[in-house]
């Protein structure tokens, strides 16, 4: 599982920009920026939708006035249903990032396997990223949301 100090894998993601995907790499998306980067088991899920990822739509801005550059979220889903949540949660202050086949969630240990729910899946995590370095990591436990919210990311910038 990674950890604080362990530089992020390269991979590339799948991002939909003007009804397209494009596949930008870890480096480009993380390169030379502070970012908050938060996991979600699944976009459109109870928990994801209702909490995880409206918080950090309404912290945005507070938390990009502590010096973060950009917010994304990942999740192992395609393309098209990251874009989809994005535009039904108005998530413009949001990247969301496509691991469609779970190759970054895998490489960072954070990966679980839900069997019929959906697969493999992400754990639910929150993580601070400096020109690619991991400098904190906020795992929950399973089935729980206490740790990587926005409002502890903010607590802890």
């Amino acid at each position: 599982m990674i950890n604080v100090g362990s530089p992020l894998p390269e991979v590339s993601f799948g991002v939909l920009v003007n009804g397209e995907i494009t596949n930008p790499h870890t480096n480009a998306l993380f390169g030379d920026k502070k970012v908050v980067l938060f996991a979600v088991p699944g976009a459109f899920t109870p928990t994801c939708s209702a909490a995880h990822l409206p918080g950090y739509i309404t912290l945005a801005d507070k938390l990009k006035a502590k010096g973060i550059d950009e917010i994304m979220c990942v999740s192992v889903n395609d393309a098209f249903v990251m874009d989809a949540w994005k535009q039904s949660a108005n998530a413009d202050a949001v990247t969301m990032l496509a691991d469609a086949n779970a190759t970054f969630t895998k490489q960072i240990g954070m990966d679980m396997d839900t069997g019929e729910f959906g697969g493999v899946r992400s754990l639910r995590y929150s993580m601070l990223v400096n020109d690619g370095i991991v400098e904190a990591v906020n795992i929950e436990d399973p089935g729980r949301f206490v740790v990587s919210d926005a409002q502890s990311m903010l607590d802890s910038l």
